[in-house]
């Protein structure tokens, strides 16, 4: 089985909010991993909408991106970079 993870400051002045969060879900939702978001002591589901707003990263949060299984490294590659660019 495959596993990946990186960590990720978010940069956006709005942090992870309801629209970014919802296309990260999108995304992580076309992968067959299974994929984990981090943020402290908070690990949630990164194929889930509530998990990921329920970790409320704001401006300056280090996330941590894992994932496992057969596509772990493309998915924690694609998703690392959407939010570097996009939060």
């Amino acid at each position: 089985m495959v596993k990946s993870e990186k960590e990720v400051v978010i940069k956006s002045a709005q942090g992870l909010h309801a629209r970014p969060a919802a296309l990260f879900v999108q995304l992580a939702n076309k992968f067959d991993c299974e994929i984990i978001l981090r943020k402290g002591n908070d690990a949630v589901n990164g194929k889930s909408i509530m998990g990921v707003l329920m970790l409320a990263a704001e401006r300056g949060s280090t996330l941590k991106v894992s994932a496992e299984g057969d596509d772990a490294e493309k998915a924690v590659q694609e998703l690392t970079a959407f939010l570097v660019n996009n939060s």
